[in-house]
């Protein structure tokens, strides 16, 4: 297939790339930098010119391709509800573009706030979309899959990590770094859903490969993982304390982070599993976490 990717060059996307050529797929890659242009070519794939708000080169990159992945966001917080409207006019775009044939496009959602507290499955509907979260791209997917498209969604665990993570857990290790402990909310018992950004990839490919209507898919590798483990490396590492705050503490030591701190969202992945012939391969967070580069040279 001659797959139309966006997002590219990012941390999932230029994983999802690989990922496809490696595979025998062709593969269009947006980019709007000269570095990111000569990334896509290294990695044999074909350059698009363009950016999210630009609508024109989103449909004509959709056009040229046999099917489309959607894994580009910006994801500066301060400017969300912007972002999350460029999004939403993204996906229709692309959408409005496969209109009336039979080419797939898969978008990219998560797991984090689908069923706190609880094991999320492939069953549960998106998270609704409010004022405090204003993203809607697996929903505006939805819409498009009730007027014929072959539209799904990916969710992703809120820790894809691997070298060069710049996500949640550098974070966490650049602000255990700034205030001299590594800190856990309460028990440290709630538990963060992982997979490997290259496990991560490959259910894009076995989605696209073997029909986006079985979707949405989980990337999961590890159901929950407490986070206090998590905790406990990092402190390890750092040579620090490790150290519990309440919730009201957590607030003041984590700042705008502490609601991802203290969210406790497992998530499964066995229908996912089951339907794409998906095992992940890679370590698990905690093996990564502890072996990796992650210390090496602080928060990326």
């Amino acid at each position: 297939m001659r797959v139309f990717v966006t997002g590219a060059t990012g941390w999932v996307g230029s994983a999802v790339v690989k990922d496809l050529v490696a595979a025998g797929h062709e593969v269009l890659g947006l980019t709007r930098s000269e570095k990111g242009a000569a990334a896509l070519a290294a990695s044999g794939a074909k350059v698009h010119r363009g950016t999210l708000s630009d609508l024109d080169s989103l449909r004509r990159g959709a056009a040229q391709s046999d099917g489309v992945i959607h894994t580009a966001f910006n994801h500066d917080f301060s400017k969300i509800v912007e972002n999350c409207e460029e999004d939403k006019r993204a996906i229709e775009t692309l959408g409005a573009a496969l209109e009336g044939s039979d080419r797939p496009l898969i978008v990219t959602s998560g797991v984090a706030l689908l069923a706190p507290g609880r094991v999320a499955t492939e069953d549960e509907p998106p998270h609704p979309v409010s004022p405090s979260f204003p993203r809607s791209s697996e929903q505006t997917a939805a819409a498009l899959a009730a007027q014929g498209l072959r539209a799904s969604a990916i969710r992703l665990a809120p820790t894809v990590h691997g070298h060069g993570d710049h996500g949640f857990v550098p974070i966490l290790i650049g602000i255990a770094r700034e205030k001299g402990v590594s800190a856990y909310v309460g028990e440290g018992h709630n538990r963060w859903p992982a997979v490997h950004r290259l496990d991560a990839a490959r259910v894009y490919r076995l989605a696209l490969e073997h029909g986006t209507e079985h979707g949405p898919f989980h990337a999961i590798a590890e159901e929950g993982v407490p986070f206090k483990q998590i905790a406990e490396v990092i402190g390890r590492r750092l040579n620090i304390p490790v150290v519990a705050k309440s919730p009201e503490e957590a607030a003041e030591h984590f700042g705008w982070f502490a609601r991802f701190a203290a969210v406790d969202c497992p998530a499964s992945s066995e229908r996912t599993r089951s339907q794409l012939a998906w095992r992940p391969q890679q370590p698990g967070l905690i093996t990564d976490l502890d072996a990796s580069a992650y210390f090496e040279r602080g928060p990326r």
